[in-house]
């Protein structure tokens, strides 16, 4: 049996941030870790890199709305080191998906570069101004960033299931669609 829900909800611009942001970052997961090991995944590329400034600016809309708005506290029962965790992965998750779209669009800036970045090819984005050496270090940093950023969404899921399905604390329900303040 479910036990009630103890912890108030997030607001509904927090969870239509978290639910946009997480779709957005799943997609981008599937094209950037897989479009050398499935070639028909390449095509998606220019939609990655304008889904990868669309998360950077939606991560910066959360973090300014969070700082107006206090996430819900947790309830009593969680404990202390699952507070810890739980602190760590969401800390962990706003560098990311800051630092993450930067490296690439760090990468894509290099001064080699003659294709113009654009955001669905709706506008040009302008290229970041950096040298071929940062261009380099921002691809490297990106791959990287990238499969940390898978393990933190397997992290956040893993937490979820084992909240909703094993611990049944009902918390899950803080952030679902439908169910916000």
């Amino acid at each position: 049996m479910t036990r009630p829900m103890t912890g108030v909800r997030y607001s509904a611009v927090a969870v239509a941030l978290h639910w946009t942001i997480a779709l957005l970052v799943i997609v981008n997961l599937i094209v950037g870790l897989g479009h050398d090991a499935v070639p028909a995944l390449r095509a998606w590329m220019p939609a990655h890199k304008s889904i990868g400034i669309t998360v950077l600016v939606l991560t910066l809309a959360r973090l300014g709305w969070r700082l107006g708005h206090r996430a819900p506290p947790l309830p009593a029962e969680v404990r202390g080191w699952e507070r810890g965790v739980a602190h760590t992965v969401h800390g962990l998750f706003y560098v990311v998906l800051i630092l993450l779209p930067l490296s690439g669009w760090a990468m894509v800036s290099s001064p080699d570069r003659k294709k113009p970045l654009d955001w669905f090819g709706v506008f040009d984005i302008p290229f970041l101004s950096v040298s071929r050496e940062t261009a380099h270090f921002g691809g490297g940093a990106h791959g990287l960033l990238g499969w940390l950023m898978l393990a933190l969404v397997l992290i956040h899921i893993a937490g979820a299931l084992r909240h909703q399905f094993l611990l049944r604390d009902n918390l899950v329900a803080r952030m679902l669609p439908g169910s916000a303040r």
